[in-house]
């Protein structure tokens, strides 16, 4: 039976509920051909279990970004990640989002008075999505009652079922001249970090909405700040931001055209059932000698 080390110590007990689903044994490090990490904030905790520990065959991550424990991946054992376990609940949010947004319902919860009436179709609207994961493969089965044209922007342009083009990420400037609205779904990497800034805002339609259930970093915030107040894009929809949390006094707050989540595209009761599945599944296909799902690829950091 294959042996299996969950850490750090503090660990809630559903995780090793997981690992014993999929035929493993929980066993302390120094015994175990495994690990099973459950803190998606502690990359320096594990980079010392590492360091001790150096024998693991596979580290399970805990979440899909795990930009945070790039330093401490190596080529020595495979790395899996949560790519993909949470992409239904967030493609859920960007649908909340992209017809919150585009019809304005943000704005009339905010005027609290009877007004004029605002907002757009998303119903045949020009979507683009940066990123081709999980989440993006699930947004796009769901924008499919509504008819709209999808481009996904995605570093290796193959294509996708439901999407009318796939691009290569030179090609994202083009796009943004006739989108409605952009959907961040990508990771954050060197080559990602900053990726709308007041640059990318100038090329939008006035109307476009931006979505961000990615990562902060992705957008330059005081660009973005500046974007929505001069009204030179339709809106922001925010799941993730930068800073994170968002400081109760920061402008992005106050803004009409903007709506910000708590970054709860899953939150913990929907991601402890998906998390706990992708556990139990990929124990057992280590257990098996069998390939492992939500490979981490080392030389891109996702």
């Amino acid at each position: 039976m294959a042996r299996v080390a969950v850490g750090p110590d503090k660990t809630p007990e559903w995780i090793r509920d997981a690992v014993r689903a999929g035929g493993c044994d929980v066993v302390g490090y120094s015994d175990a051909e495994a690990l099973v990490w459950g803190d998606p904030y502690g990359a320096d905790a594990l980079g010392e279990v590492m360091r001790q520990h150096q024998h693991f065959r596979w580290v399970q991550l805990p979440f899909a970004g795990i930009e945070n424990f790039v330093p401490h991946l190596d080529k020595h054992r495979v790395w899996t990640s949560g790519k993909g376990v949470y992409a239904e609940p967030v493609a859920e949010l960007c649908m909340a989002f992209l017809l919150g947004g585009m019809r304005h319902v943000i704005g009339y919860s905010r005027v609290r008075e009877w007004t004029r009436d605002h907002g757009r179709y998303l119903l045949g609207g020009n979507i683009v999505i940066v990123g081709g994961g999980g989440i993006t493969t699930s947004l796009v089965r769901m924008l499919q009652g509504f008819n709209t044209h999808i481009t996904v922007v995605r570093r290796h342009p193959t294509p996708m079922s439901g999407v009318q083009r796939v691009v290569g990420q030179g090609e994202l400037h083009a796009l943004l001249p006739t989108a409605d609205a952009v959907v961040l779904a990508c990771a954050l990497t060197p080559e990602t970090t900053g990726l709308f800034a007041a640059r990318e805002f100038a090329m939008m339609k006035r109307d476009a909405w931006i979505v961000n259930v990615g990562r902060g970093r992705l957008i330059v915030t005081d660009d973005l700040v500046a974007a929505l107040r001069d009204g030179r894009i339709g809106g922001a929809t925010l799941d993730v931001t930068d800073p994170e949390p968002l400081p109760k006094e920061h402008a992005l707050w106050s803004l009409d055209n903007c709506l910000i989540t708590p970054h709860i595209g899953n939150t913990r009761a929907m991601a402890v059932p998906l998390l706990s599945e992708r556990i139990t599944t990929n124990c057992r296909l280590f257990a098996a000698g069998e390939p492992l799902i939500g490979l981490v690829d080392v030389s891109l950091g996702y």
